[in-house]
Formats: C-alpha cells, structure tokens, sequence
C-alpha cells in the first residue's frame, strides 16, 4: 500500500468516524445521569478522620444512598444499603461511607498494600471529574480492611494506579457494617478555579453478595469507573482557589552489586525528583539521576511467539499522566513505548510537563537525556515527546504525537557506530478517537510517518482504524491495519512490519430468564484475524469460536476451539530454544482446543486453571497447562504461585521439547504502611531463575525506607550469576 493510498484510507475513515460521531451521538451529547445531583456544602467545624461518624458536619450534609445494582444484573436497586456523605473546608474534600450488610460474615481483603485488586476485595471508590469533561479524572477508595486506593483517571473509564498522592483515610468495621472517612487535599488534585459542577460517581463491591452496585445507573457491560454515567457534584459556592504546589522528592542510595563475571562493587548515588504545579492542572515533573531499584520485576513468560513480547513499564517516573504518551495507536502500534529510554544505560536527567490546559485541550511534553557508554562506542542519547489532545463532540478527541530520538556526541564517526545508533529517529502521527456519550461505540483511526537518516530504510508510513459496539447482549468489532515494510519506531513498540492486518469479532450475551440461578450469563464469541503481505497475499490468518460462561459467585468458564495457518517470513525455531530453524516460506495449518477456568474470589484458596491442546508446527502437537494459585491469611498475607508446563511434539531434529516455567510471590503487609514481598521464578526455557524480595516502610505518606534484594543465576550452558542488596531512602518535601 502507497503513501497515498495509506493517507487516504485514513482520511476516508477518519471522516467515517467524525461524522458517525456528529450524526448518530451528538443528538444524544447529553449528558446520561445529570439529574443525579449531589450538593456538597462547606463546613467551619472541625472533622477528625477517625472512621466514626460523629461529627456535627456529617449530620447537616446531604446523603447519596438508594444505590443501583450493576452486577449481577442492571435492572434494579441494590440489595446492600450504602450511605455517602461529603463536606469540605478551606483544606479538604472529606467523604464519610457507611456500608451495611445484609449478610453478616467476615469481609474479603487481599491485603493493606496500597492500590489493591478491585475485583478480590469489599471495596469503595470514588470517581471525580474537575473538569466535566466525562474523560479525565481521579479516583480513591478503600478496602475494607483500610488500604487505599488513589490513581489517575483517562480515557473515559481507565484509571492509573501509579499515581500516588498525600492523603487519609481510616476504616472502622463492625458485623453489620464497616465505615470509611477520608480527607483529600484539594492540593492534591487538579481542578479549574471558580468552577462549581464536577462530575461524580461511587461505586460499592461487596463480595459476600456477590454485588457491584453504583450511586447512578450504569450498564453491566461497562465499569463503574465510566465517566460516561457520572452524576453531577453541586458546589455551594466555588472551591477555593488552587495554590502552587511545590514539592521535592530527594534519595540516597547504598548498595552492593555483583553483575556476573565482575568484581563485586558498592554503590552510592543521590538523585530525586521535582514536582512543580504551574497551574491548577498542569504538571512540571523533573528528575535528576533517577533510580529504579525498588521497582518490581517483571513476570516471566515462556515465550513461543515469532515476534517480541510486550513487557509494561514499570518505573514510577513514566508511568504518572502514562496515557498522554504511551496510548498513541494500537498496543502492538505505539510510537511511543519508554521502556526504550535507559535500556542497559544510565538516565542522567529528565522533564515531563502534563496535564490540563482547560476542559478541551490536554498536554504532554517529556525530554529525557541518556549517559554515554565508551566500551560500545554508545553515545549519548536525547529522547523528546510531545503529545496534544482535543476533545472534540461530547467525549471524543483529535490527538498529535512527535517523538524524537536523537544520538548526540559520538566517540568517533565510525559507519558502524552510525548504523547501530543511528543519528536520529522520529515519528510523526495525528489519531481520531470515538467514543459516544453512552460509551456504546468507540473507535479510533491513526496514521503514522517515521524519518531516519536512511531514506529508503527507515522512512515509512503506518495507518489503522477501528470500529467496536458494545451493548448489553452484543458485542461486535472492526479493525484494519496497514505497517510499512520501511516504518520504524525506534522509541516505539511495533514487532511486526510490512503487513496488512483485518480483524473482525462478534459477540452474544444470554441470560437465564429467571435470573435467579447461579448461571448469570453466557454467550459464544467468534474471533478472526488475517495478515495479507502488501500484495493482498494471505500470510497468516487465525480464527476462534469461544463460549464464556459468567456464574453468580463471579467465577467463570471459557471454552474455546481455534483454526490457525501460518506461512513463515523469517526462519523461525518453533521451540525457541536454539534448535534448528524452519524455512522461510513453509506453510502450516492447525487446529487447537483452548479452556480456562476461575474460581470464585470470596474463597481463601483462590485459583485460575487453563491450557491448550492442539495442532502446531510441521504437523506436530502443542499441550500448554497453566494456573495461578493463591491463599491468603486476610489481611496480612498472601500466597500466590504460577506455574506453565509446555510439551511440544514435533519431527527430528527437534523431537519432544518441554518447558516449565514456576513463580511463587509472598506478599506481607504488616500493616498499610509495613510490607515485605518476595518473588522467585524460574524459566526452563530460557534457563534462568531470580529472586526479588523487597522491604519498604511508608513511614510518611508518599516517603519511604526501601530494602531490595535482587539474585539472578544462568544455568547451564549459560551459566552465570548477580546479584545486589540495595538501601534506599526517599522523603517528600512539600510547600
């Protein structure tokens, strides 16, 4: 596909969706829920955050209760009881909960550690949209047991949970209820002077029911973090105006370190960040010498794919206003991935400003700068992103990307060294994003051009749209995407080039019609993916019919039975692990037939089984088996284990091939401000295991004591091992 036509493929589709967007959802642009009205006055008397209900201020504030039940079924009020009150003074948002139970029991908590998992724990959250924009936002919450819940909201329903902000809260429990108080800092959030409507939502999880219920009406089919169905939060008068916050976040480190064959070494850095508010809702975040220690590993996986696997980044520093940079395009389409920056090289300084420039308009600017490495010849390198959003219609936006990579101060001009750090590449994209004001039909279109030094290798063109629906009982969805063979993305994700890709999936929900059963719902889904060369020639194609059973107690079950062809383009090793390679051009068929099972998350011992037998390579066969198993000793531990196991058949000279791949994690929180987690793995196939086991005290909200261990051991024939032990501390200065 040409330049041209790839332009105006995504002009047709962009204009596609911008006027499916005018035409069939602005008529309906009204907001869902604005009736559901909450009136939020200010109070003078003193409120102590104690989780006892108590205060005079409680008794004159408005209460928001008579719930609407979302799961199991959206057509009725909740069963539970729940009861919201909010006040607010010069300082603080203040938000009292009382939750009662209809069934007295035990609660179910997974832990205290912070931003725990929403669908294993009682819980409440709060959702806010400052700027009633019904797309951007903040939400906090709390378990049962008292952990918190803060993150970023985006793109209408995600939140962040990287994000981390200086508040309290405090939860009392009793059989028949438990009670949260929280006190939010109006310093902590973002929001536009003088403004006195915002949008606003509670959402209530209670497992012993089986009952995720909502303060407005929402779909099943959707979460209850929708800013879609916010109802309205009426100030008295104006909050008071945002102040400048200015905050410095410095760390020492010590540590030792063995990096395989090395002598063993000590290490000692100071480094910190800066946060600076330069408007009510624009960010300015600057880091010196950062460091990444106390970040979790990732999880390993056995990996028997033709292309590169994703791993999410997991360094605090890009993952705060994340969606400005890192949702450019499709997940195997990013421009944008920053797990590129400071990959085997230190990062000696960076900026990011993000945010809110008003209701309509969202910026993101981020510059990072690399150290050199002279063994390599590696030069330093400057890594510049800039991303503007338009929110256009009721919920939908235009979006801008450039991103830049630029090679700076090379040890000598030696071609070899231009050609393995190239002296530059960018890339350039504009997207439209759907999304209606009943959150139904979504979709995006996009259209991307790099530059590189080499005009022929390097500067290419990549274009792709979608369209999906989403009701109640279906489900269906259109995508295409065209990736030039000379597109590249060196600060991108994108492991597959030269290829036209058209997908398609339908979907149906049933429900018993006494709604009474265990059986909640279930449906069968049919999936299709085919790859064509630029000539409109298959490749490779992969089709699947699933069936997915829901079940009151929120376990379920999915069956399903897949057709896949493959005509190789590249030598590949279908077992990946350094055995002969197939050719290229040899064409395989086969059939498989998947299941998956997860159990019900109110029980101690909680698991997820599944795998995978079927057809593969050459005609031979593929058995996969894998679970996730845990237990908990609510709320302070939790027993976690993962476990793979792959046995492939196939013709000489790679004959039978097995792989197992075991995680365990135990994860203690002494209390929410005390834990201690430990994860081991081992991968056969790659002939590894580590160990991580990390200490961390919050001694402060947002300042913290961290003490990590890290064990990393080849084994043969790549035998090897490091390790380090490393002391951390960090405190937040803040003004």
């Amino acid at each position: 596909m040409g330049l041209d036509s790839t332009f105006k493929t995504f002009r047709n589709t962009a204009i596609l969706l911008f006027f499916l967007n005018f035409w069939v959802f602005e008529g309906i642009a009204q907001k869902k829920n604005a009736d559901f009205r909450y009136h939020i006055r200010k109070t003078t008397q003193p409120i102590s955050i104690d989780g006892i209900v108590d205060e005079q201020a409680w008794q004159q504030a408005d209460v928001a209760d008579d719930f609407f039940m979302v799961l199991p079924m959206d057509t009725g009020k909740a069963k539970e009881t729940s009861e919201i009150r909010m006040t607010y003074d010069d300082k603080n948002i203040y938000l009292a909960a009382i939750f009662f139970n209809s069934k007295h029991g035990q609660y179910f908590v997974e832990s205290l550690r912070r931003d725990f998992s929403f669908g294993k724990n009682d819980n409440f959250l709060l959702f806010m949209d400052p700027f009633n924009n019904q797309t951007t936002g903040f939400s906090f919450g709390s378990n049962a047991a008292g952990a918190q819940w803060d993150g970023t909201m985006f793109g209408g329903g995600s939140v962040d949970l990287n994000w981390d902000s200086k508040w309290i809260s405090k939860v009392k429990q009793d059989p028949d209820k438990w009670v949260l108080e929280m006190a939010i800092p109006f310093k902590s959030i973002r929001y536009k002077d003088g403004v006195t409507e915002w949008g606003i939502n509670f959402s209530r999880l209670d497992l012993k029911s089986s009952e995720k219920s909502s303060w407005t009406p929402i779909p099943r089919q959707f979460p209850t973090a929708s800013l879609a169905y916010t109802g309205v939060l009426v100030w008295d008068t104006p909050p008071p105006a945002p102040r400048t916050n200015f905050s410095v976040i410095p760390y020492i480190l010590g540590g030792a370190v063995q990096d395989f064959d090395e002598q063993n070494t000590f290490e000692k850095r100071i480094g910190g960040d800066i946060k600076i508010s330069l408007s009510s809702s624009l960010n300015l975040d600057l880091t010196v010498n950062p460091d990444f220690s106390q970040v979790e590993v990732d999880r390993q996986v056995t990996n028997l794919d033709r292309f590169e696997l994703f791993f999410p980044e997991r360094r605090q520093f890009f993952l705060e206003n994340a969606d400005l940079f890192a949702n450019f395009g499709y997940p195997t389409i990013r421009p944008f991935f920053s797990r590129r920056i400071g990959l085997g090289v230190p990062i000696k300084a960076g900026a990011r400003l993000s945010g809110n420039l008003n209701e309509n308009w969202r910026l993101g600017i981020m510059d990072m700068q690399t150290d050199n490495i002279d063994n390599i010849g590696r030069p330093n390198q400057n890594f510049a992103v800039v991303s503007l959003q338009r929110r256009v219609f009721s919920r939908s936006s235009i979006g801008f990307m450039f991103v830049n990579k630029e090679s700076l101060r090379y040890p000598n001009e030696a071609d070899s060294l231009l050609t393995l750090f190239p002296k530059f590449n960018r890339n350039l994209g504009v997207e439209y994003n759907l999304a209606s004001s009943n959150n139904q039909w979504t979709g995006k279109a996009f259209v991307l051009k790099s530059f590189a030094p080499n005009r022929i290798d390097g500067n290419g063109i990549t274009q792709a749209a979608n369209l999906e629906y989403k009701s109640r009982i279906w489900n269906w969805g259109v995508q295409e995407e065209s990736v030039g063979g000379n597109y590249t993305a060196e600060v991108g994700f994108v492991p597959r080039r030269d290829y036209i890709n058209l997908n398609a999936f339908l979907g149906h929900t049933f429900f018993p019609k006494d709604g009474k059963g265990k059986l909640v719902s279930h449906g069968p889904k049919l999936n299709s993916s085919y790859f064509l060369n630029q000539k409109f020639e298959r490749t490779d194609n992969f089709n699947e019919l699933e069936y997915l059973l829901s079940f009151r107690n929120r376990s379920s079950f999915e069956v399903g039975l897949s057709n896949e062809y493959v005509e190789l383009l590249a030598p590949f090793d279908p077992t990946r692990s350094g055995k002969d390679s197939l050719d290229i051009g040899t064409q395989h068929r086969w059939n498989a037939l998947r299941m998956d099972y997860s159990s019900k998350p109110q029980s101690m011992f909680t698991y997820t089984v599944g795998g995978r037998y079927g057809g593969y390579y050459l005609d031979g066969r593929l058995a996969n088996l894998n679970a996730e198993l845990g237990y908990r000793f609510q709320p302070h531990v939790a027993l976690n284990a993962n476990l793979s196991y792959n046995h492939i058949s196939l013709p000489a000279p790679w004959n039978d091939t097995e792989f197992w791949l075991i995680g365990s994690e135990v994860d203690v929180t002494f209390t929410n401000k005390l834990f201690f987690a430990t994860l081991f793995q081992y991968n056969e196939q790659s002939r590894n295991f580590n160990l991580n086991s990390r200490f961390q005290w919050r001694y402060k909200p947002a300042s913290d004591l961290f003490i990590v261990y890290t064990n990393t051991q080849l084994l043969e024939p790549n035998v090897g091992k490091s390790w380090s032990l490393t002391l951390k501390f960090t405190h937040w200065f803040n003004w």
